[in-house]
């Protein structure tokens, strides 16, 4: 009876503890909704205020006006801050804020560099926010924030580049840690920054930040906040993210340019070359048709495969928004293909159309391939593989311009122009602190999805080597119809609001699950 008893005091402590989680963590949500109820405005315009300041990583003089304005918020709010820089790079943030009974540390990162943008195909200046009552295909209009009287409508988007990749962490954390101080909620955990200036570049001199920052980067969770949410507008937890790598590839005809009816079906067009090597590098379902392509590949394992299985379907709703009729990937859905690699050719260049089309035979055809690796797969060995592929193919493989002499002595070349590329990393789902995490965030959004990864690509190997054993996840905030990199990039207001309340959850909670 003493052994029951005994048990059933444990039972009852459990059941209190979760209790006690929930409550903390309900408490947090709750102060973060008052907060914002009270400062929308105020939420916004610092949002707006960020997004002004133009952020295409090459423009060094832009990107430290954008750290300025960052660590001014940050100290503000107590962090000490540093600007960390490698040679050529741009600027990096590091910052930190200790909290008083805090023995873990949460590191989050995130970048404030965005795509270079082409004015002529926005809507609306990219630099200069517009809140707009809806989405832009749907007939958004332009709303005045100072004409606003009561409560912002939540489904409202504001219209800049970066609003959805990725500013908008900057703005939850800091009015997350307002929300808490305003309600005297003290944190849970140490917060550790660090801001990316040049991701969108792919992060060029990070390895050499990470060195300098040494033994600052160590602590028990790295929190991503970068990518769009599910499909499903539901929360989600992301596990990993794909590889990326890239490669732009040329073929050669004469050396001239040649009429067409003079010398067609004689000289060698480089852009039929090209045709037929695209189509020999994958399937019509998208599979990969390179030899060896898949050996490397990681399997998911029996945790991967259940939340991967139990993820919603919205292929009908997809297929709709995007006017598609028959998706790739041979019935298979969106979220088992991203777990695997993919092939995709991002650009052709070759002559002209229309009105600017010529009846000449090229001199060269160039494509751009965008490769994303999955976990286990290496740079250099896709390298290997693709270039042997095209060895098969019957190509002589160079990699510097070809001189008259090799063209004239093989009858088929193409130039490889290799990219910078990195390799994927996936945390394991039965990580502790990943549960732990998990359980926190099942209390803030009870239909949370877990997703072994996410389609995009984000440097994380290089933290998993700089802090070896710390879990790396991601807790995206953007809208998935945000349109990042792409012109009229935006945010849905009702995102920020419930990024805030997960940021403040996390911070207040995350030490005492």
């Amino acid at each position: 009876m003493r052994f029951i008893s005994f048990i059933a005091a444990i039972l009852v402590f459990w059941a209190n503890a979760g209790h006690a989680q929930s409550e903390g963590t309900a408490r947090a949500v709750a102060a973060a909704k008052d907060y914002r109820a009270t400062h929308e405005k105020e939420i916004l315009q610092d949002f707006i205020d960020l997004l002004s300041i133009p952020n295409v990583a090459d423009s060094l003089r832009d990107m430290r006006r954008n750290a300025d304005q960052i660590t001014g918020l940050l100290q503000e709010r107590g962090f000490a801050t540093e600007i960390v820089e490698a040679a050529g790079g741009a600027p990096y943030i590091f910052a930190e804020l200790k909290a008083s009974d805090a023995t873990e540390t949460v590191m989050l990162y995130a970048h404030f560099d965005g795509q270079p943008v082409q004015e002529e195909n926005w809507a609306y200046p990219p630099f200069e926010p517009t809140l707009l009552s809806g989405r832009l295909e749907n007939g958004g209009k332009p709303v005045h924030l100072d004409d606003v009287e009561g409560p912002l409508d939540p489904d409202w988007h504001i219209y800049a580049r970066s609003a959805g990749d990725d500013k908008a962490p900057v703005i939850l954390l800091i009015h997350a840690l307002d929300a808490l101080e305003e309600a005297d909620i003290p944190l849970s955990v140490n917060i550790k920054l660090l801001l990316d200036g040049e991701e969108e570049q792919g992060s060029p001199t990070l390895g050499p930040v990470l060195e300098k920052l040494g033994d600052k980067l160590k602590s028990d969770l790295m929190l991503f906040g970068d990518g769009p949410m599910h499909q499903s507008r539901r929360a989600q937890l992301v596990f990993g993210v794909r590889g990326a790598f890239g490669v732009d590839l040329t073929t050669y005809g004469p050396a001239r340019p040649l009429h067409s009816g003079h010398y067609g079906n004689w000289a060698p067009n480089p852009v039929m070359k090209m045709a037929y090597f695209l189509t020999s590098l994958r399937a019509e379902n998208g599979r990969i048709l390179i030899d060896g392509y898949y050996d490397d590949v990681r399997r998911l394992t029996a945790n991967e495969q259940a939340a991967v299985a139990a993820m919603p379907d919205l292929t009908a709703a997809l297929k709709d928004e995007l006017a598609v009729h028959t998706p790739e990937g041979g019935g298979t859905t969106l979220e088992e293909l991203v777990t695997l690699p993919a092939l995709n050719v991002r650009g052709f260049v070759a002559g002209g159309v229309g009105d600017k089309g010529r009846n000449i035979i090229l001199t060269t055809a160039t494509a751009s391939l965008d490769l994303r690796l999955v976990p286990d797969q290496q740079p250099d060995r896709v390298r290997e593989l693709l270039e042997a592929h095209a060895k098969k193919q019957g190509y002589t493989i160079i990699h510097d311009d070809p001189t008259p002499d090799i063209l004239r002595n093989h009858e088929k070349v193409m130039k490889f122009d290799w990219h910078p590329g990195y390799g994927a990393l996936r945390t394991p789902m039965d990580d502790a602190m990943a549960q732990r995490l998990a359980a926190l965030m099942r209390d803030v959004a009870p239909d949370l999805i877990m997703t072994p990864n996410m389609g995009g690509s984000l440097p994380l190997y290089l933290f998993a080597e700089a802090a070896e054993g710390t879990p790396i996840i991601i807790l995206p905030i953007a809208n998935h119809d945000n349109n990042q990199h792409a012109e009229n990039e935006n945010m849905r207001i009702r995102n920020l609001w419930e990024g805030i309340a997960a940021y403040a959850a996390v911070f207040a909670n995350l030490g005492h699950y």
